[in-house]
């Protein structure tokens, strides 16, 4: 055999070996993701939240949905920074500390859940303190803590809503690219190329 044919093999071999690889692993969330978004964006409509902040609610979580649990609030941040409002991706982004920090002057209160998932003496990573810290003396502070807000109460397996009721708030506040999201040539059209095609080989 040549060494074109063992190299062709051999890469004949690792796309198969990516064929059969289970494209949503263990990483992914149970449930149905997309509807938690939905129930919080309906939740942030119902309590008056600017348009802007229900389409925050609606992607907040949109990595674990696609893509990745850890650190979700900064990659999904990172996926929609060139489509949407500044302060949403903020929002998005610092989400991810604030969630483990109470704030009794808003009724947020430690997750219970992340008790029961983390255990009573769990302490969030230095960065994460960082961030909340930077985060709480902000000025888009409230935006991120609407989203923690109404992601608490979302997780309802009873209700169910469409994304038809959200159509005019994606319109107006998400700037899709005449090319499609990862056709375009934003810093994050690798990751929604990604989470297109998860076992594209190179």
């Amino acid at each position: 055999m040549s060494m074109l044919e063992r190299a062709e093999a051999a890469e004949r071999a690792m796309a198969e070996e990516l064929d059969r690889t289970i494209v949503k692993s263990v990483i992914y969330v149970s449930g149905d993701p997309a509807n938690h978004l939905m129930q919080s964006a309906r939740l942030a409509q119902k309590s008056g939240v600017a348009d802007k902040l229900v389409l925050a609610c609606l992607i907040h979580d949109i990595a674990i949905a696609g893509f990745i649990r850890g650190d979700h609030g900064y990659w999904a941040a990172q996926l929609v920074e060139p489509y949407v409002d500044e302060e949403v991706a903020w929002a998005i982004r610092y989400h991810q500390a604030l969630r483990f920090f109470p704030d009794e002057s808003v009724g947020y209160e430690y997750p219970k859940m992340y008790i029961k998932l983390l255990g009573a003496d769990y302490q969030p990573d230095p960065y994460i303190r960082r961030d909340y810290e930077y985060a709480r003396n902000h000025t888009w502070y409230m935006s991120a803590r609407l989203i923690c807000i109404n992601d608490l109460y979302a997780f309802d397996p009873t209700v169910q809503v469409q994304l038809e009721e959200f159509t005019d708030v994606v319109g107006r506040h998400f700037r899709q690219p005449k090319e499609g999201l990862g056709w375009d040539s934003s810093p994050s059209a690798h990751m929604w190329r990604t989470i297109m095609m998860p076992t594209k080989y190179l």
